[in-house]
C-alpha cells in the first residue's frame, strides 16, 4: 500500500523565551534570559511548514501547550489566585517559574518515538509519548502530549499510543531526535536505528564501555529506554541497530543524535564523530539494510570538512532531509548553514554528487535556532499509508486555509516581545488560554489543556 512521511511541526507557543534551561544545549545556555519574538518565532515555523507543503511533501500542525503550568506551581505550595501564584512565584522560586512556562514542546521531534505499521508486531502504528525525564521543563510536557497524540490518533484500529516510559534514570527517553528509520521506500519494511548516550544495567549488552561515557554534560538517552521501546512496539530484533552516540559530541553540545546526523529512507548523513564506533554502525546499518531489501547509502562529512563545533553551531544535521513527490530528496537546513562557508560549501559538494539529495532549501528557523532547536527539532516523522491517513484527525493537517487562519490567529494573539520577567504577567496567561481554546476549535482537538478539562 502507497505511505509518505506526514511531519508534525510543533506550533511554537504564546510563552517562547530564552530561559537556558537545558543543560548540553550550547545556544540556549547562550542567549539565556534575552528577549524573544514569540510572534516572529511561531510565524518562521509556519513558513517552513507551508514551504515544505507547497512541495507536496504531507505537513501537519501540533499544537503548542498550556504555559505557565498553574499545576505545577501550586503543587510546590504557592496558593491563591492564578494572579497571586505566578507574583509569589515570580518573586520565591524566580528559576522553577521559568520552567514552568518553557514554550520547548514546540521542538516536537521529542514528543514521541514512532514505528510505522510495516514494522510492528500488529500492524498497526505504534507511538510512545517520551518522559523527557533528563530536564524538568520537558518531563511535565508528557501528559498534554499525550492527549494530544490519542485525539490525532484515535482509531486504536490503526493507531496505538503508548504511555511514557517510567521516569526513572534506567529510562530516560527523549523521543525521536534519537530515532531514525532506514528504508527503500516510506511504505517497505524498515531497519529501526536507535541512538543512546547512556546505559545502567545493561551494560554488556550495549555498544561501547562504561569508560565511554561524556564528562562535561548528561547523555540523555539511555540504550535500556531504546530496548523497551523496541520491545513495546513489537519490532524484529533482526531489523534494529542500537548504536552509542560519542562521548566527545555529546560534551561538544551533540545533546541529541539528530544534531549529528540525519536520515531518509536510504539515506544516512553523519558526520565521522557522531557514534563509538561508527565505522562499525555503518556496517551493521548496511548489513540490516540490505535484509530489508534496501541499499544503504552513507554520507559522512569528516572533522576536516565541517568540525563538531561548526557542525554544532550551524546545526547543519539537525536539518529535515524529506521525499519529494519526483523521488528526489530535499535537505532543509538552516538559513546559518547558507552563512558558513564550510558548511555551505560541504552540503553543495553533497548536492553535486550522485546520490539522491538534489536540492538544498535554507531557511529562517532563528528564534527557534537561538533557543537550541533547529528544523529537525520542530517535526515529529510519522510514516502513513492511505488507509491510516484517512483514519487520522485530518484537521491538524496543513492545508492553505488552515495556513492562512494560523498565521491570522497568531498575528491576534501572540506578543511581538517577551522577556522572562513578564512570565509572571497573568495577562499573559489569560491570554494564552483564550488563544488556545481558540486553537483547539481550529484543529479539531477536543478539551486537551487542564483548563478545559
Amino acid at each position: 500500500m502507497n505511505a509518505r512521511e506526514v511531519n508534525f511541526d510543533g506550533l511554537v507557543g504564546l510563552t517562547h523565551s530564552y530561559a537556558g534551561l537545558a543543560s548540553g544545549n550550547l545556544a540556549s545556555a547562550k542567549n539565556a534570559l534575552q528577549t524573544s519574538n514569540p510572534r516572529s518565532a511561531a510565524l518562521e515555523g509556519l513558513a517552513k511548514m507551508k514551504k515544505l507543503a507547497d512541495l507536496g511533501i504531507p505537513q501537519a500542525v501540533l499544537p503548542p501547550h498550556e504555559r505557565p503550568d498553574l499545576t505545577e506551581l501550586r503543587l510546590t505550595g504557592h496558593r491563591g489566585s492564578d494572579a497571586e501564584v505566578l507574583e509569589a512565584a515570580a518573586k520565591e522560586t524566580p528559576s522553577f517559574l521559568l520552567a514552568c512556562s518553557s514554550a520547548s514542546a514546540m521542538w516536537t521531534a521529542n514528543a514521541a518515538t514512532v514505528s510505522p505499521s510495516t514494522d510492528t508486531w500488529d500492524g498497526r502504528v505504534h507511538i510512545t509519548v517520551a518522559n523527557m525525564m533528563s530536564h524538568y521543563h520537558r518531563k511535565i510536557e508528557a501528559p498534554t502530549t499525550g492527549r494530544i497524540l490519542r485525539s490525532i490518533f484515535a482509531d486504536d484500529g490503526f493507531f496505538c499510543v503508548h504511555d511514557p516510559l517510567p521516569s526513572i534514570t534506567m529510562f530516560a527517553d527523549e523521543g525521536a531526535a534519537n530515532h531514525t528509520r532506514l528504508a527503500k521506500r516510506h511504505g517497505d519494511p524498515g531497519v529501526e536505528f536507535f541512538v543512546f548516550g547512556n546505559y545502567t544495567i545493561d551494560a554488556d549488552a550495549a555498544a561501547g564501555s562504561p569508560e565511554q561515557l561524556p564528562k562535561r554534560f548528561r547523555a540523555r538517552q539511555t540504550y535500556e529506554a531504546s530496548r523497551a521501546i523496541a520491545r513495546s512496539h513489537g519490532l524484529d530484533p533482526d531489523r534494529i541497530v542500537y548504536a552509542q552516540q560519542s562521548p566527545d559530541a555529546i560534551d561538544a553540545g551533540v545533546f541529541h543524535n539528530d544534531v549529528i546526523s540525519v536520515g531518509n529512507e536510504n539515506v544516512l548523513m553523519y558526520h565521522a564523530g557522531a557514534f563509538v564506533g561508527s565505522d562499525e554502525v555503518i556496517a551493521e546499518l548496511d548489513r540490516r539494510t540490505k535484509g530489508v531489501g534496501a541499499e544503504l547509502i552513507p554520507i559522512r562529512v569528516d572533522e576536516k570538512q565541517v568540525s563538531l563545533e561548526d557542525a554544532v553551531a550551524t546545526y547543519m544535521f539537525n536539518s529535515q532531509l524529506v521525499t519529494k513527490p519526483d523521488g528526489k530528496m530535499l535537505f532543509v537546513t538552516p538559513i546559518e548553514c547558507q552563512e558558513h562557508d564550510a558548511v555551505r560549501e560541504t552540503l553543495e559538494a553533497i548536492v553535486a554528487t550522485d546520490n539522491p539529495i538534489d536540492e538544498i532549501a535554507y531557511i529562517n528557523v532563528r528564534q527557534s535556532m537561538r533557543n537550541g532547536g533547529g528544523p529537525a527539532c520542530l517535526r515529529l516523522r510519522v510514516v502513513l499509508n492511505d488507509a491510516e491517513l484517512a483514519r487520522l484527525n485530518a484537521s491538524v493537517l496543513l492545508t492553505d486555509s488552515l495556513y492562512e487562519s494560523l498565521v491570522a490567529w497568531v498575528g491576534t494573539h501572540y506578543r511581538d516581545a517577551l522577556d522572562p520577567k513578564d512570565l509572571s504577567d497573568p495577562r499573559l496567561l489569560a491570554e494564552g488560554r483564550t488563544a488556545l481554546d481558540e486553537l483547539t476549535q481550529l484543529l479539531g482537538l477536543g478539551s486537551i489543556y487542564p483548563f478545559q478539562l
